[in-house]
This record gives structure tokens, sequence and C-alpha cells, in this order.
């Protein structure tokens, strides 16, 4: 497990935004090798709530824009997923 000194002195150099971005990029490519478009929509609207709901005094405003992109594009994504 990593000392909590290690994650706060790398957190200090990015946003709450940039860190979250990380996080849902992670998240796409672990999500990926499953081959499931439905699971790649719900991270994708998961994330945009998230982006979509931080306070915009973490981050800059364009985080909240691309929460917005995520919310659109999510439930498409879902509504086209084979069965």
């Amino acid at each position: 497990m990593l000392p909590l000194q290690l994650v706060d002195s790398f957190l200090l150099n990015y946003n709450v935004g940039q860190a979250l971005l990380l996080v849902f990029a992670f998240a796409t490519v672990g999500v990926l090798p499953l081959r499931s478009q439905k699971l790649v929509a719900l991270n994708a609207i998961v994330f945009g709530l998230v982006f979509a709901l931080t306070p915009q005094s973490l981050v800059p405003v364009h985080y909240l824009f691309l929460g917005i992109a995520l919310l659109v594009v999510g439930p498409l994504l879902y509504a086209t997923a084979s069965d």
C-alpha cells in the first residue's frame, strides 16, 4: 500500500479534475477487455455525473462541459449496445 505522503506529493501538482480524468481513463481502459459496450456506457454516465457534480471551485469549467458531454454520449452508447 502506498504511503499517504507519496500520494499527497503526487496530487499537489494537479487539480481534482486532472486526477478524475486520470481515474476515468484507467477505468475505461480497465473495462475495454471485457468487450461490453454497456459497461463502457455506464462508466461514461457515472463519470459524467462525477464531472458535472464536482464543485467549480475545485476544477476549471471545462470539466463541467466534459461531464455534460459524457452524460449525453453515455446513454446513447447504452441505447445502441447489443444485448
